[in-house]
Order: structure tokens, then C-alpha cells, then sequence
């Protein structure tokens, strides 16, 4: 092992003009809105938190049973439960904005218009960052047809966004798509700032006993551990499509996946269904990537963002 230097390494990266002090950000769903991990984490010590996703009418949720343990993970059908924008507006985001960090709304809508005024209403709200665009929502004005899983609606979508917000737009993609780079270079091309997968796989659990599904809603979202191969893989694959940063997502729960996904080419990650785990779980991975670059001779993360060795 090599002997750790008494300097710790640069960990800031940029995420088009957004800068982080560090590559690492609680992923939206799994980290409420900031304030129901306070006693358990410095949020200050965070690269950003990217809140419970927003709709602009607030949304009751699917009716249980919605989460299910699975081998290496869990399934979630939550549907997307929220306070609504004028509720986060007045009680979430007084607090966000003296949470130290950077602070990202994830936005969601069943039309373009709905994205639009989220988007445009948001850009004037002091202490927010950034927006990620959640694209696995139905386009109800489409038959119910996923944004995110055609690239003429998503790009669509987020050109219409673009004119809309002077924020950074992230789009977060579904896996639930036969290519996902197409996805990727149709959000690039509108003039998103960067991509963030990957969104939940779906999948089902069904109850022997009863011979019913585990789920009321039947299926549900894939997340954890068993994801992160299929992530991993995903993002490596964007990341060599298109030249805007890359967030990794899906089944980080170490700080050695957290490096792997910058090794393929990430320029920042986003821990999720590990923070329900260990819900110092994200602190932790800020200093375990410090120490593998103190290890590895490194001044900065930079310099191992898609340093994959393909031989």
C-alpha cells in the first residue's frame, strides 16, 4: 500500500457549470428532502442532495404493500409520492438552502407543459442548483409512452426545458429501453448539461403462498446491488456517446463501486437504495474515494474519470 500524503487529493469535478466539491450525491427517492438525515450525516461534507422527486400537483403514491425485499435489493412502487411544488417551495427548501451543499430538484410530469412551469418556477427559487429531468414518467398525451423511451419525446422534452430554465439540466434515463445511448445523444442534442442513469429496472415479486404479486401495483422498480453490473455497464457505454458528464447511479454502496463507475467514465455518482442500509453511507464513500486517490499517487479525481484500461 502506498504511504498516504498528508494533502488530500482535489475531489471537486464540474457537471457542466455546476460545480461539486466532491463527485458523490444522494440519489432522488432515497434521501427525502435533505432534513430526515441530518442526525445522521454532515450534509455539508455531501458533493450535492438531489431531493424527492417534485410534480406540480402533489401526488398521493401507490397504496401498499409498494416495497419488497429482493436477493441483493429491493423493489419499490412507491408511485411517486410528493408534498407538490408549492408545499417543497414553502416547507423543504427554506431548510435545503442552509444545508451546505449543493441542492438539485428533481422534476417530474405526466406532459410537457406540466415539466415546463415545474421547470420555469424552480429556475426563480434561491438555493436550488440544479433540475434532474426524471423521463420514466408516461407522456398521458401519448398513450402513456415513457418520455425516456423514445428519443424524438425526450428530446423533445428537454429542448422544450432549455427554453424554460437557465439551470443545469440533468436527465436521468430509464434502463427499461433496448439502447440507451440513442436516449442519451437525442437529450444531449436538445442541450441537456448532463445524464444521470440509471433509473430503476422493472421487475415483479410474487407471494407462493397467496399467488399473488408482492406489490399491489404488481410490478415495480429494481434497485441495489443486484443493479449495479447492468448500471455499470450502461454508463460506460454513454459515457463513450456523448461528451456531456456522466452521473452513475445503480447499486453504489462501497466506495470501491463509487470508483468503478469513475473508471468507466462517470464524472459523478449518486448513492441510493444503500442509504436506507447505512445511512452514513455517503460520507463514507467521500472518504474512501479520497483515500484510494491518496493510494494511487493522485492529486485529483479528475485524473481517474474514464481511465478504464481496455486492452
Amino acid at each position: 500500500m502506498a504511504i498516504i500524503d498528508e494533502q488530500l487529493p482535489d475531489l471537486q469535478v464540474n457537471i457542466g457549470n455546476l460545480l461539486l466539491k466532491n463527485p458523490v450525491l444522494t440519489a432522488s427517492g432515497t434521501f427525502g428532502y435533505g432534513r430526515e438525515y441530518q442526525a445522521y450525516v454532515n450534509l455539508s461534507n455531501l458533493g450535492g442532495i438531489v431531493v424527492k422527486g417534485i410534480s406540480l400537483e402533489p401526488r398521493p403514491g401507490n397504496l401498499p404493500p409498494r416495497i419488497v425485499e429482493t436477493a441483493c435489493g429491493m423493489l419499490n412502487a412507491i408511485g411517486l409520492e410528493n408534498v407538490g411544488l408549492k408545499r417543497f417551495i414553502a416547507e423543504k427548501m427554506p431548510f435545503l438552502r442552509d444545508c451546505g451543499t449543493q441542492v438539485l430538484a428533481n422534476i417530474l410530469g405526466d406532459s410537457v407543459e406540466e415539466y415546463c412551469i415545474l421547470a420555469e418556477r424552480l429556475s426563480e427559487i434561491d438555493g436550488l442548483a440544479g433540475l434532474e429531468v426524471n423521463i420514466s414518467c408516461p407522456n398521458v398525451k401519448m398513450g402513456g409512452v415513457a418520455f425516456g423511451t423514445n428519443p424524438q419525446m425526450a428530446y423533445e422534452l428537454i429542448a422544450a426545458l432549455r427554453g424554460r430554465s437557465h439551470l443545469p439540466l440533468i436527465v436521468k434515463l430509464s434502463p427499461n429501453v433496448t439502447d440507451i445511448t440513442k436516449i442519451a445523444q437525442a437529450v444531449a442534442d436538445a442541450g441537456c448539461d448532463a445524464v444521470s442513469l440509471i433509473n430503476t429496472l422493472l421487475g415483479m415479486a410474487i407471494d407462493i403462498r397467496s399467488r399473488r404479486p408482492r406489490l399491489a401495483n404488481i410490478v415495480g422498480g429494481l434497485s441495489g446491488p443486484a443493479i449495479k453490473p447492468v448500471a455499470l455497464r450502461m454508463v460506460w457505454q454513454v459515457a463513450k456517446a456523448v461528451k456531456i458528464p456522466v452521473i452513475g447511479i445503480g447499486g453504489i454502496s462501497s466506495a470501491e463501486d463509487a470508483i468503478e463507475f469513475l473508471l468507466a467514465g462517470a464524472t459523478a455518482i449518486q448513492v441510493g437504495t444503500a442509504n436506507f442500509v447505512n445511512p452514513q453511507v455517503s460520507v463514507e464513500i467521500v472518504a474512501g474515494i479520497s483515500q484510494y486517490l491518496q493510494e494511487s499517487g493522485e492529486a485529483n479525481v479528475r485524473n481517474i474519470i474514464g481511465s478504464l484500461v481496455i486492452s
